[in-house]
């Protein structure tokens, strides 16, 4: 049986700054991205304008939880930074949701990984909940050897998937090169119209959810009052202007009507600017790609109830770790988890089960992010940034819409059982942290 103990990661196999990047970056950029321009594509200069506003609200947000790292290093992370703020059961309600999004995500990048794969493969996709279920262990088991063996696999996985988007960057300049006029899209006459840049932004966010991730695995990192900030601001900026650039290029580079009905927008750009055939190529990058974002939301869905244990918001035993330093029992019940939502949710298509994980995910990350920015405002922390990610947070929840909001609220109730449980079976062991 392996030993298992509460002490922390030790200090030789923490993340350093270019692990906690390769983690932000690689959580950013997962199997969203290389579908998104096809629904961005509609939306034409207006989605250039969502993403601007989601980039410059995610660096807000970013830099509001850089700062609360410094301000606050003994927190551990944002659910640390809402309970002193609002007291524990707020800092529950929302460490609570915010670990259902994870293993949630984590069964859309593992369907998302499989189904790229069974292009090559397609056994995994005639066996798909199976296919799923193994990914999820395989990865898993990764994990179980410790931070440093999941972030030399977050560097690997990272450089691969960068390939892609690296690629379209170059091809802009070679496109303009060539003696053929390339068609932009006209800016419309009429300008840009509010409803529009709104819906196009709430799907710009999807594809940038997991700049939190360096905060969240405060304990696993090195130095965290120096690195978390770092890596945080890179990563976020980073993986942002990447995207402007490669996702606008297809979006205005392209005739919308084909882009929108494309199953391989990066594909399309390729063949269009360079030749025919690198659609398999962008079928094995995606897979990579998905892979890498859940090894990195693998390793925080093992932190973030590990956190909350720590916090006395969970039974203490989920903060137990085994001799690689990862939280095991808090990981093992995690992976469990994500295995029964495959097996739940086997009736519904790939899309469809795709499709309703990436929602309730999106949803309720919104949530820990909005908690953040208020949390900032109360401990008086970067107040003018924290109210612009605040006010960003608020106008993308109104455009998710009051389903998918009260769907999150819902979900974050009902883990209030499971607090009372807690706290009642081992009173003793709760000390009150001072509210700000």
């Amino acid at each position: 049986m392996t030993e298992l103990s509460t002490g922390s990661e030790r200090p030789g196999r923490k993340l350093g700054l270019t692990m906690c990047i390769a983690l932000v970056m690689g959580n950013m950029i997962g199997s969203g991205v290389f579908l998104l321009p096809a629904s961005l594509a509609p939306f034409g200069w207006n989605g250039v304008a969502g993403w601007a506003i989601t980039i410059a609200g995610a660096l807000a947000l970013a830099f509001v939880i850089a700062r609360l790292t410094v301000a606050f290093p003994a927190a551990s992370g944002p659910t640390g930074f809402v309970e002193r703020a609002f007291g524990r059961v707020p800092s529950f309600m929302i460490g609570w949701a915010y670990w259902v999004s994870v293993w949630t995500a984590n069964v859309t990048l593992a369907v998302a990984a499989v189904s790229f794969l069974s292009l090559f493969a397609p056994a995994l996709g005639d066996h798909m909940a199976i296919s799923t279920i193994a990914l999820i262990w395989l990865v898993t088991a990764i994990n179980w050897q410790g931070a440093r063996a999941a972030g030399r696999f977050q560097i690997v996985t990272l450089a691969i998937k960068l390939i892609p988007l690296v690629t379209i960057v170059v091809l802009i300049p070679i496109a303009f090169g060539r003696g053929e006029p390339v068609a932009i899209t006209p800016f419309p006459a009429e300008g840009l119209s509010l409803t529009a840049v709104s819906g196009s932004a709430i799907l710009t966010l999807w594809a940038l959810l997991g700049f939190e991730s360096a905060s969240v695995a405060a304990d696993k990192v090195a130095n965290p009052t120096v690195t978390i900030p770092r890596a945080t601001i890179i990563g976020t900026l980073a993986t942002g202007v990447l995207y402007l650039i490669v996702c606008s290029a297809i979006a205005l580079m392209l005739p919308a009507a084909a882009v929108a009905t494309s199953e391989a927008p990066f594909a399309l750009f390729a063949e269009t600017y360079w030749g025919h055939g690198p659609a398999v190529w962008i079928a094995a990058f995606a897979a990579v790609s998905a892979l890498g974002a859940l090894n990195g939301w693998t390793l925080i869905q093992a932190e973030q109830p590990a956190r909350l244990a720590e916090q006395g918001l969970l039974p203490a035993w989920f903060a137990k770790t085994n001799r690689h330093g990862t939280p095991a029992a808090a990981l093992l019940v995690s992976s469990a988890i994500a295995t029964g939502c495959v097996i739940l949710n086997n009736s519904k298509s790939t899309s469809e089960m795709f499709t309703f994980m990436a929602i309730l995910s999106t949803s309720v990350t919104l949530w820990l992010y909005l908690a953040c920015a208020a949390a900032a405002l109360r401990l008086r922390v970067a107040i003018p940034v924290a109210l612009a990610g605040l006010a960003y947070a608020i106008w993308t929840l109104w455009g998710a819409g009051i389903g998918v909001s009260a769907m999150s609220l819902i979900l974050m109730v009902a883990g209030l059982p499971l607090y009372i449980w807690t706290r009642w079976s081992a009173p003793a062991r709760r000390e009150e942290t001072p509210v700000a």
